[in-house]
């Protein structure tokens, strides 16, 4: 059906009679929100409330839904097209989001990530492995301190040093004072080694203030921003993406996300929510919980967001992965393995517990890395 789009469901039923009557709530509760037979307008049943395209049990319990959304509904707003997905019906138990598609119209209006995968290989000069990225931490450091550390990664040939998540705009730890001091002592050891290895500071915040950091970030020369959608909306991420001011790669963050997709039977599949919303906001890479870590997520999981950043979707670019957690030297190689070379491996305490030269830890993870 053209200008229709399709949403993947699964839901929690007994048997089919009862998945039927659920799928047809879904229909009605995404667009109208508004009892049907209620409604006189032949335009309005024909033309704006969703249609069931197929419906068929997966496994006990459990029911696959294909439902057509009328992209007249969804409109060009990144917004209202989240809130046809999965606005109240994520309230409701029993419900979970797989995935969806774009009608040709949408994919010209949510065009995706600026940079995507390969425009972040380009920016770092690097096709040969997976990136490697650190954080400056632990929270409580000073900007001056913090600076002395990305100096020390970035001396070592590290490709990205983000800001911890948590880093925000403290008295310990000033924002603007912290971009300004990172972004030169990563300027000064780029000069010194030759490399290209990009400053990516934390600009969440409240409101406009999160394009507001992202354009100060980029003007005192950081090559990256990070944004925790989940906490700032996934609109800022679609804002700083697109903003000629700021104009480098944005990494989304997981924070405060974990419960989209931590239930098996309701939420977000991790497919939609780190490939799929994540291109759609505009991000150019996505930070999750790698396997084998201390969160939770499983190989497969991590499979199918790797599958999610990658697969056709619109006219959007693929995006590169960024899987954190449970990374040590060690395991460098099963990483890459597992990952590819299309990846930024985001490595913390891995590194510090390696060695206490923080260089010398980033020389000897990448070296495992080649």
């Amino acid at each position: 059906m053209a200008g229709w789009f399709k949403a993947q469901y699964t839901i929690a039923a007994d048997n089919i009679k009862e998945a039927q009557e659920r799928a047809f709530d879904i229909c009605v509760e995404q667009t109208v929100e508004f009892p049907y037979s209620l409604i006189k307008k032949k335009s309005i049943r024909d033309n704006i409330v969703g249609k069931i395209k197929n419906l068929k049990q997966v496994s006990k319990g459990y029911f696959s839904a294909d439902i057509l959304f009328p992209s007249a509904a969804a409109g060009s707003e990144l917004s209202q097209m989240l809130n046809v997905l999965f606005g109240n019906i994520s309230i409701k138990p029993g419900i979970r989001l797989e995935r969806f598609d774009l009608t040709p119209g949408m994919a010209l209006c949510f065009k995706g990530p600026r940079f995507g995968a390969e425009g972040i290989k380009k920016i770092t000069w690097n096709k040969k492995r997976p990136l490697v990225c650190s954080a400056l931490k632990p929270m409580g450091l000073s900007a001056k301190e913090l600076s002395v550390l990305a100096y020390k990664f970035a001396i070592g040939g590290i490709d990205i040093i983000k800001d911890d998540h948590g880093l925000a705009d403290q008295k310990f730890s000033p924002f603007n004072e912290r971009v300004k001091r990172c972004a030169e002592a990563v300027r000064k050891a780029n000069k010194e080694t030759g490399f290209n290895t990009l400053y990516m500071p934390n600009v969440t915040a409240d409101g406009s203030e999160t394009l507001k950091r992202a354009r100060f970030a980029a003007s005192c020369g950081a090559g990256a921003v990070i944004i925790s959608g989940a906490l700032s909306g996934f609109a800022s991420i679609l804002e700083a993406s697109r903003d000629n001011k700021v104009n480098v790669p944005v990494f989304f963050h997981p924070a405060f996300a974990g419960s989209f997709t931590s239930c098996k039977n309701s939420g977000i599949s991790h497919y939609a929510l780190y490939g799929q919303l994540t291109r759609l906001s505009g991000a150019d890479a996505a930070i999750f919980p790698n396997y084998g870590g201390r969160f939770s997520f499983s190989k497969e999981e991590c499979k199918s967001i790797v599958k999610g950043c990658a697969d056709k979707f619109g006219k959007a670019k693929a995006i590169l992965p960024a899987p954190g957690g449970g990374m040590t030297v060690e395991r460098a190689s099963e990483l890459k393995s597992f990952y590819g070379n299309d990846a930024v491996f985001l490595i913390g305490g891995g590194l510090f517990k390696h060695s206490d030269n923080i260089t010398k830890s980033v020389r000897d993870f990448i070296g495992c890395l080649k």
